[in-house]
């Protein structure tokens, strides 16, 4: 079962969305506002559309650089 808005196909939500408030009943079924296909936004980890979601902090305090970036700095005597 699917649902069609202005030419795009969307499928309805998958358990992880349950929650959600972009979340919206047509039809008796349910299906993502701002994503066609969410079980894709959830194949990579969290959906970043995803309300009801909290975002974890990075919990052993390491910093990404950027290594151009890193490398740029120490030229300038930063």
């Amino acid at each position: 079962m699917s649902y069609v808005v202005n030419g795009v196909e969307c499928l309805p939500i998958v358990e992880k969305c349950e929650g959600c408030e972009r979340a919206k009943e047509v039809e008796g079924a349910k299906y993502c506002t701002s994503y066609p296909q969410p079980e894709r936004k959830w194949s990579h980890g969290v959906c970043n559309f995803a309300t009801h979601v909290k975002a974890e902090k990075d919990k052993t305090g390491k910093v990404k650089v950027n290594p151009l970036k890193a490398s740029k700095r120490a030229a300038r005597g930063r």
